[in-house]
């Protein structure tokens, strides 16, 4: 169905992966992704960090890459974008507090348009108010913030994604192949071998 012009929101301190592979993939096959973060313009860098489960009680903690934006958060429009992709991490505890961010993904919602988030992005979509009578999963720290904005909060192995209508979510970064390609499959991207 050709190129899609896809939007990629991040910030300090996303998991790096998060950030980095969809970014990375969804241009490999061909779409525009541009990567912003509030406050910051196309040069600039955010600081990444490395979540990864090695067994404890929660994710560990690592530094992460400096990944480097290729748009201006200040001068994108919901209008100009197809979809929607939000990184996961600590970026979007504070993003999500942001009424800039919180209209601007309100508007791929009321536009019915494709939006993937993983991990901890799910809070700016609870924070948005559009994750209401849909079923997603998310990082299981988020999954009471799902109840809570009145969506259905599903329980998935971290490998896995959810997909309800145009919205694809998925737990944590392991799940990037389920839930990449459940994307790729909302936005009618087809891939041939």
């Amino acid at each position: 169905m050709g190129q899609k012009k896809i939007l990629l929101l991040t910030g300090d301190y996303a998991e790096d992966y998060e950030t980095m592979v969809p970014f990375q993939m969804l241009q490999m096959i061909g779409h525009e992704v541009h990567a912003v973060c509030p406050d910051k313009a196309a040069g600039e860098k955010i600081k990444t960090a490395i979540h990864d489960f090695e067994g404890d009680q929660t994710y560990s903690e690592k530094p992460g890459h400096g990944f480097v934006l290729n748009a201006t958060f200040a001068d994108v429009s919901g209008a100009d974008y197809d979809a929607l992709v939000i990184a996961g991490g600590r970026a979007p505890e504070y993003l999500r507090l942001n009424k800039n961010v919180l209209e601007l993904t309100r508007h791929f919602f009321t536009e019915n348009k494709p939006v993937a988030a993983v991990c901890h992005g799910i809070q700016i979509l609870t924070a948005a108010d559009v994750v209401r009578g849909k079923k997603l999963t998310a990082y299981p720290a988020v999954g009471p913030e799902v109840t809570a904005a009145g969506g259905t909060y599903v329980s998935v192995n971290v490998y896995e994604a959810v997909v309800d209508g145009k919205l694809v979510t998925a737990p944590a970064w392991p799940a990037h192949p389920q839930w990449i390609a459940a994307f790729l499959q909302v936005l009618g991207t087809s891939i041939t071998l």
